[in-house]
């Protein structure tokens, strides 16, 4: 009887916990879905993992800052920007600590080829990248101030404007695999919206 006590009071905790922060995400992800309003991901100083089948990009800029993610000191990471962008099988995940055991919360958008996911000045700040990746009209070390070819640096990142960059037309990304700390978009439209939760570390994106 205590057993069952105990186990229901740690049932009782993980409701307290996730429901309200589950119901506004997927309010959020309703709104998001019908391309209502801006976006902005991250996971109270947590890294999380992001993969995409293809990841096409118009007004592409990268440079170094340094992010401070809620909780943690500031991290090195590496901007991605896109002016705008388009994306098929994208797939988001993290990893929850809670007092029933881990849970993963993932994401998935864009599996039809006809509805991919949209996002209009979308920035993310990353700190691993393996993809396959293709540039049109590429400059290399240019510094971070002197960009011109995508939406410029984000306003919250930390960098200096001497620092180095690169930039390019186009970019056409496929085979993405990266982990983040955290993703922001003026707009972001995910066609075909999953969201689920799940017990352990298996359903993460990889």
């Amino acid at each position: 009887m205590e057993s069952l006590v105990r186990g229901g009071t740690r049932w009782r905790r993980f409701a307290v916990v996730m429901v309200p922060s589950v119901a506004a995400t997927a309010a959020i992800g309703v709104a998001l879905a019908q391309g209502a309003l801006a976006a902005s991901f991250s996971v109270s100083g947590q890294q999380f993992k992001v993969t995409a089948e293809t990841l096409h990009g118009y007004g592409f800029e990268q440079y170094g800052a340094l992010d401070v993610p809620s909780g943690k000191g500031p991290v090195p990471v590496a901007v991605s920007a896109f002016t705008d962008a388009t994306i098929t099988g994208l797939c988001q995940s993290v990893v929850i600590p809670t007092p029933i055991g881990d849970v993963t919360l993932r994401l998935e958008a864009g599996n039809d080829p006809k509805h991919k996911v949209k996002a209009h000045n979308l920035y993310i700040d990353l700190d691993q990248l393996d993809a396959d990746a293709t540039f049109k009209n590429i400059n290399i070390g240019v510094a971070a101030g002197s960009m011109t070819k995508g939406p410029g640096i984000d306003n919250k990142a930390t960098t200096k404007g001497d620092s180095f960059a690169q930039e390019a037309d186009e970019a056409y990304l496929t085979g993405v695999k990266q982990t983040a700390w955290g993703t922001s978009a003026g707009t972001f439209k995910l066609s075909g919206l999953s969201l689920r939760l799940h017990m352990g570390k298996k359903a993460e994106c990889y």
